[in-house]
């Protein structure tokens, strides 16, 4: 099925990723991880602050208005922005990666407001599994990790009641998304089952929304797809854009109706996709749910 995709900023991300749509601002953020950036795009135009480490994923924080909770390269620190041009970084917890030359990767908050957030090796041609996936509940308390054994986790996310996590590997050697029982007290995942196979489908699993239905959405690198699946792990539809490396997608806009993607500006010969690592923006006929807060 395709869709008519239509361009928001010809940003040139290196890899656009963690779009966040905040109601309050009507404004959307995202990163670009290489770029070391954080992105703002509303009404008024698109700005841009610059982190002193790689900045992967964002959440907002229940605290103060326009802060974020971020998962890093050395750890998971609170962000602001500043007037110019720059991040206010404090690192909230340091993390002992399981090997050098690690960062985080996706995350997001849950619906009762903690932070999870996972860890990949930055040679992803090394294959290594050692990514993990941490969990972080309040601002003054550590990190701890509840998920190991991955190479690339990615597509965390939360179904509308709370009670289904879903959590991909991206590595071409797994592509492979999960779902597990959530219990909303403990925030504990348990009952780890297949949800998708996505290695007999275009696109490698990347970055995930869910939307008003209970559907989940993920973005198939590779294939400039955006697939929608069913609860049940049914795949529903699949939109077009015209990028190959469609990164992550968030739903955003007055009504929640507007699906955005981010994406990659890979090296090499753009000919054929010379907006690669622009955000676009869908109209799927279905709506999203607010993001929740950190420490909400």
């Amino acid at each position: 099925m395709s869709a008519n995709a239509e361009l928001v900023v010809d940003a040139r991300c290196g890899t656009g990723e963690s779009p966040v749509w905040s109601v309050a601002e009507e404004a959307l953020y995202w990163v670009d991880i290489p770029g070391r950036a954080l992105h703002r795009w509303s009404a008024d135009g698109h700005a841009q602050w610059v982190c002193n480490e790689m900045l992967a994923c964002i959440a907002p924080r229940g605290d103060a208005p326009g802060a974020w909770i971020a998962g890093m390269e050395s750890g998971i620190f609170s962000i602001e922005t500043l007037d110019d041009g720059r991040v206010e970084a404090f690192r909230l917890a340091s993390v002992t990666h399981a090997a050098p030359g690690m960062r985080f990767n996706d995350g997001r908050c849950d619906r009762q407001g903690r932070f999870w957030a996972g860890t990949m090796l930055m040679d992803m041609a090394a294959g290594s599994r050692v990514g993990r996936v941490y969990r972080q509940d309040k601002a003054d308390t550590a990190p701890t990790v509840q998920l190991e054994d991955f190479i690339v986790p990615n597509g965390l996310a939360f179904s509308p009641d709370g009670r289904t996590m879903y959590l991909s590997d991206s590595h071409p050697s797994v592509q492979t998304i999960w779902a597990f029982d959530y219990d909303t007290a403990t925030g504990t995942p348990s009952n780890r089952r297949v949800f998708v196979d996505m290695n007999p489908l275009p696109g490698r699993p990347d970055g995930a929304a869910i939307d008003a239905d209970g559907c989940y959405w993920i973005c198939g690198n590779d294939a400039g797809l955006v697939h929608r699946f069913t609860p049940q792990g049914k795949l529903d539809r699949s939109l077009a854009v015209p990028v190959k490396k469609p990164a992550m997608c968030a739903f955003g806009g007055p009504k929640l109706d507007t699906l955005f993607v981010t994406s990659i500006r890979p090296g090499g010969d753009l000919s054929d996709q010379p907006l690669a690592g622009g955000v676009f923006a869908l109209r799927p006929g279905t709506q999203g749910i607010p993001e929740p807060m950190f420490g909400a």
